[in-house]
């Protein structure tokens, strides 16, 4: 079984996958981080931050180990937890050749793989051969920039595996960190995912000019078709409204850090979809989302009306106007 002090790998260099490393080496864990952008690769080597992401975070060098080599870092580690966005996930795991099969796979990324149309954990699954037992995932209403500045924050460890969650609680929980555990993978991944959609939902409504009140209704209506979700999946209405999911949802759809609030808020005010996506400095998960999961859903009977909307917006090309006073009739 893993140990918290075993090496552990990071993929990816972002936002999350900084305040990640923060947590790790705070409680003293050899990290071996893989970073492809060289500035931030020479960045963290010599200055001890990430130039490019949290850029006020300092980072603990003593426990990191930097390389642009993904076998490297992943090579005799038994944790590998991935943190890129779900977009390059593909291109960021292409050049692995060391095995995944005999590690413990922890997913920090709360996106679905496009053009596979499958959740994170599926895939390391299905293309690695990692078996179920050793793969989790690390989620919870936790934005990266909060976590930087030792905001008070919960995270939720999930697993089938009730060893490896207790483990995960050790390796994440920090004076700040509250970690609790459910087994749901499939739940609270999917909610991972689509919370991202109902945030740029929520930022088109901002940016159109409705006020507290509809967005109030907005974001119940979101939390009504999560649970719809859960349900479509054979789960728990009742996991739907842990903060895991309904926390998740909130921050999201909420927080002036939110990128998919931001580009539904840019496209809310006249910008294209385009336009907005070329202006957005990180990556918003919500667009690749609401593809895949109109495709994910096509066979299951549930409505998802804000999800529709979302989807017809960025793909094709629906005035956002429009469909936002078409909603407005369906909702309750």
């Amino acid at each position: 079984m893993i140990n918290s002090q075993d090496k552990c790998a990071i993929i990816g260099y972002g936002s999350w996958a900084t305040a990640i490393v923060k947590i790790l080496t705070e409680n003293k864990i050899n990290v071996y981080w893989h970073i492809l952008n060289p500035d931030v690769l020479q960045s963290v080597e010599t200055e001890a931050r990430n130039c490019k992401y949290l850029r006020d975070v300092d980072l603990d060098t003593n426990y990191i180990t930097t390389s642009d080599d993904i076998n490297q870092v992943v090579d005799g580690a038994k944790v590998v937890i991935l943190a890129m966005p779900s977009a390059f996930v593909k291109k960021f795991m292409e050049p692995l050749t060391v095995s995944l099969d005999d590690k413990f796979v922890i997913s920090a990324v709360k996106g679905i793989v496009p053009d596979d149309y499958i959740p994170i954990t599926d895939y390391i699954k299905n293309h690695y051969g990692v078996p179920e037992n050793q793969v989790a995932i690390i989620t919870g209403p936790s934005h990266a920039e909060e976590v930087g500045l030792s905001r008070w924050s919960y995270l939720t460890a999930v697993s089938r595996n009730v060893e490896a969650r207790a483990i995960m609680v050790e390796m994440f929980t920090r004076p700040y960190i509250r970690v609790m555990e459910s087994d749901d993978i499939e739940g609270v991944e999917y909610a991972a995912i689509m919370k991202n959609i109902y945030a740029i939902a929520v930022g088109l409504a901002n940016g159109l000019g409705y006020g507290d009140n509809f967005i109030a209704v907005l974001i119940a209506n979101s939390a009504a078709e999560l649970s719809r979700m859960f349900e479509s999946f054979g789960g728990s209405t009742h996991n739907a409204l842990a903060s895991a999911c309904l926390g998740d949802l909130l921050v999201t759809c909420y927080s002036t850090y939110s990128r998919n609030r931001r580009l539904g808020l840019l496209i809310g005010r006249g910008c294209t979809v385009r336009s907005a996506m070329n202006e957005m400095t990180m990556v918003a998960e919500g667009y690749y989302a609401a593809k895949c999961i109109r495709h994910t859903l096509a066979e299951r009977n549930v409505s998802m009306p804000i999800v529709d909307m979302v989807y017809e917006v960025l793909y094709h090309g629906a005035s956002a106007r429009r469909k936002m006073r078409e909603l407005t009739t369906k909702l309750v």
